[in-house]
Order: C-alpha cells, then sequence, then structure tokens
C-alpha cells in the first residue's frame, strides 16, 4: 500500500521515463510534488525502493528504473481490433456488470508519535505516564522538534474545541507564551491541559469552560512540558 505522495511520485517518474528515457532531477521531483524539500524526494524514493517499485542503480547520476506499478493501475492487455470501434461508452443493460477495478488506495504521510499516557482537561491527574502506544499522525501537522501525544480526559477545555477522549500531539517544550494551551506540570506531581497566561510572577492556568476557575501559582510551582501543536479525534 502506498502513500499519496508515494504514488503521486512513482507515476510522475514512470510517465517521465517513458517520454524522454532519462529519470526526473530531485528538484523537478520536488516542484511536481509541491513539497519544500528534497529531503522529503529522498524519503519517497527511499521507501518506494523498499517496497519494491523502483531501483538505483549504481555508479550512473539520477539513475532511477521503475520495477512495477500497483496493480491497479498495470495496462490492460491490447485487444485486437476489428474494424471500426467508435470511442463511446456502451451501456450496461442485459450486460453482466464487470467486477470494478480497485482503487488505489492512499493514505496521507504520516510519522508515528509516541502517545504518553493520559493528560486532565478537569482536574489535574498523576504526571505524564510512560510511552503506552504510538499514533501515526499527518507530516503537516507536526512542526519541528520533538513531539509526544496524550489522551484528553475531562471537559476543561470544550470552549477551545478539546473534547473528552480526543488525543492532543504536543511539541515538547519549556517555555510558552501568553495564550498558549500547554501541558503543565504542577508541584512535579499533576499534569493537565490549560491556557497559559503570565500575570507579572505568577502562571494562570486558565481553563475554557466556565464551570472550572483559573488557578493562579508561584513561578516556581509550574513547569511547562510542552505546547499543543494539533488535535486527532474519532468519531
Amino acid at each position: 500500500m502506498l502513500t499519496r505522495k508515494q504514488f503521486e511520485l512513482l507515476m510522475f517518474i514512470h510517465e517521465r521515463l517513458k517520454e524522454s528515457g532519462v529519470p526526473p532531477s530531485f528538484d523537478e521531483m520536488k516542484d511536481a510534488l509541491d513539497l519544500k524539500s528534497k529531503s522529503g524526494i529522498h524519503r519517497l524514493i527511499t521507501a518506494l525502493e523498499e517496497r519494491g517499485f523502483i531501483r538505483r542503480l549504481p555508479n550512473r547520476a539520477r539513475a532511477l528504473e521503475v520495477v512495477k506499478l500497483p496493480e491497479s493501475v498495470q495496462p490492460s492487455p491490447a485487444r485486437p481490433r476489428r474494424g471500426f470501434e467508435p470511442s463511446v461508452i456502451e451501456g450496461n443493460l442485459g450486460k453482466a456488470r464487470p467486477a470494478p477495478t480497485p482503487e488505489p488506495t492512499f493514505e496521507r504521510d504520516t510519522l508515528p508519535v509516541p502517545v504518553m499516557g493520559r493528560i486532565a482537561a478537569g482536574v489535574p491527574i498523576s504526571a505524564i505516564q510512560n510511552h503506552s502506544h504510538t499514533v501515526h499522525v499527518p507530516i503537516d501537522l507536526i512542526t519541528t522538534g520533538e513531539h509526544f501525544a496524550l489522551e484528553v480526559r475531562g471537559d476543561s477545555m470544550i470552549e477551545a474545541g478539546i473534547l473528552d477522549g480526543d488525543t492532543v500531539v504536543i511539541k515538547r517544550s519549556d517555555v510558552a507564551d501568553t495564550g498558549d494551551i500547554v501541558v503543565a506540570l504542577v508541584d512535579d506531581e499533576e499534569a493537565t491541559l490549560k491556557r497559559l497566561r503570565k500575570k507579572g510572577a505568577s502562571i494562570a492556568l486558565e481553563a475554557a469552560n466556565p464551570a472550572y476557575e483559573t488557578r493562579i501559582f508561584g513561578p516556581d510551582r509550574v513547569r511547562i512540558q510542552g505546547k499543543l501543536v494539533a488535535l486527532m479525534r474519532r468519531y
């Protein structure tokens, strides 16, 4: 199974080889897939090579060979033509309908992110736990740096669109700005997901639900562990 970007790159290389017999350059591939850097092309080519779709030829620059295409886009054997055959769509009346050709299955490019337990969006719970499992997050939701994910428990952030049962993706950081939604560790014991407000030397952890009061602490009682960058939800 190929991701959408892997499929697009494979077909671009295939078409270019058919047209000119020369594989495209990395810059051409980057522009064709609308990527910002050639490092993304390197990752896609490595993935296609590992899956057996392309082969890099040694000792030759830009030397790529398409080994195979996905079954869903393999060309059908040519049928012999008998006289004039108009290019029309035949009706299905009275005919058995052929099985549909399976569509290519795409996944968005993703990166694995470790889930480090649960975070309270309500009354704080114990500090972040150990790695429990992994989720795959679309790459365009991830920024640079180290990330982890937490399962949300509670309803204190519902007016910020964060619901009980959601999974939040956090960029690890020990600093944040006023207004950021952060993972805050209080007294090295309680972890909570709240909006950060700085008031002089004090730190306020503000809920997004009027049923919860804003809690204010001295700066030595709160440690920022990360900032919210993405939200994942199952329906």
